[in-house]
């Protein structure tokens, strides 16, 4: 049920670049051939799910607008600052990019797989367990801490706004289809707004998604069924011994 207050999400309405702000000799300018002057995401569903080949530059892009919204490079709310050093890591992306709110929504979180451990430990030292549900996320699995985050932290209690990369990483089938549920609460709830990245059909399937593809022509609108991962997904389920056979 959508929020009483006037605005919904989504909140982050359009992305575009600062020109006098791009360095071409920096990456990800100097590789990603999409990132051209014009390149600009115009945000109109409450989860916009960013698909693309490994090296398409999904994760840049998801990394620069966390950033940008005044998130941690390596993860977390906006107030998880000191579990790592900033400026041991990043792009040239983030400063260069100009964001629309409609409000500005400075909660929410980020959620990047390949540093998920290292946040885990910070978390887990802060010393707060109910915030994700009871207990100690590194006494858990991999994929049971990711959904104790998810149900506990990244409830639609309010307005926030969430940045994931791959958040399927860590998830077995079952649990991306528990995730899924959750992202459909996000879409109906009117108080999140969510951007990932994902390789997995199973997301990517959420009815009222915005699922764009991103290759070195820009984004475009694409349904899952048309993305290579659902077809290759498909064809392997249907007939496992072919992709046996030698090319």
């Amino acid at each position: 049920m959508a929020a009483p207050s006037a605005l919904t999400s989504p909140f982050l309405r359009r992305l575009g670049l600062v020109a006098e702000r791009i360095d071409r000799r920096a990456f990800p300018f100097d590789t990603l051939r999409f990132l051209t002057s014009d390149f600009a995401i115009e945000f109109r569903s409450p989860i916009t799910i960013v698909v693309g080949e490994n090296g398409s530059g999904k994760s840049t892009l998801i990394e620069a607008l966390a950033v940008a919204s005044g998130f941690n490079v390596f993860g977390g709310s906006q107030h998880h600052r000191g579990y790592a050093s900033e400026g041991e890591r990043g792009n040239a992306l983030a400063p260069a990019l100009r964001l629309s709110w409609l409000p500005r929504v400075r909660n929410g979180f980020f959620l990047r797989a390949e540093s998920f451990f290292q946040l885990a430990s910070y978390l887990d030292a802060e010393g707060d367990p109910a915030a994700h549900g009871g207990g100690l996320l590194h006494a858990r699995s991999h994929g049971e801490a990711f959904m104790a985050m998810f149900r506990h932290r990244l409830a639609a209690k309010r307005q926030a706004i969430y940045f994931m990369d791959e958040p399927e990483a860590a998830l077995s089938p079952q649990r991306q289809l528990a995730f899924r549920r959750l992202m459909a609460e996000w879409r109906d709830s009117g108080t999140v707004q969510a951007v990932f990245a994902t390789h997995s059909p199973i997301l990517m399937s959420l009815p009222g998604a915005d699922v764009l593809w991103l290759d070195e022509n820009g984004l475009r609108p694409i349904r899952p069924e048309e993305t290579p991962h659902w077809r290759i997904y498909k064809a392997f389920l249907a007939n496992p011994r072919r992709f046996d056979e030698p090319d």
